[in-house]
């Protein structure tokens, strides 16, 4: 007995469902009619059509703002690829200048070098040559010198 009556209840409660549900769709048949507006295949068609070009225009414009952003971060690149660019060359030049700069101071350095070896030179000669006339006087010293001794001795 138990068992008959719960199967009663969940019948009403499903019928009560169904007549909700009844309601409900009638009452949402009655909004559509209200508000639903009936066009014919080839208005339909051109609707659609309409819709789906408004949708790739969308699209595309989308693609170019893509592309245009593309574009800039490109320029902007580019820009600041000229500027290291000229900042390299800048440098360049400077490293140039600079190593002329020094090429020029070691050619005079080695100027200045030889000079002084020439001098040295000159110096080293005129050094030999007074060691040579020293050692003549010092030849003929010993000789005038050996000269007094043995007349000395003689006399």
């Amino acid at each position: 007995m138990e068992e008959t009556g719960k199967a009663n209840e969940r019948w009403k409660a499903s019928l009560l469902n169904l007549s909700e549900m009844g309601a409900n769709l009638d009452s949402l048949h009655k909004l559509i009619i209200k508000k639903a507006i009936f066009v014919d295949e080839e208005t339909f068609a051109k609707a659609s059509l309409s819709s789906e070009q408004a949708r790739i225009i969308k699209t595309l414009e989308q693609r170019v703002e893509t592309l245009e952003r593309e574009l800039d971060a490109a320029i902007t690149s580019a820009a600041r690829a000229r500027a290291e660019k000229r900042q390299a060359e800048a440098a360049q030049r400077a490293a140039e200048l600079h190593v002329q700069e020094v090429t020029r101071e070691l050619e005079n350095t080695t100027k200045v070098f030889k000079l002084h070896m020439e001098e040295l030179r000159a110096k080293q000669e005129q050094i030999s040559r007074k060691d040579d006339e020293i050692r003549v006087l010092e030849a003929i010293i010993k000789t005038l010198g050996g000269k007094k001794d043995s007349s000395a001795t003689n006399v």
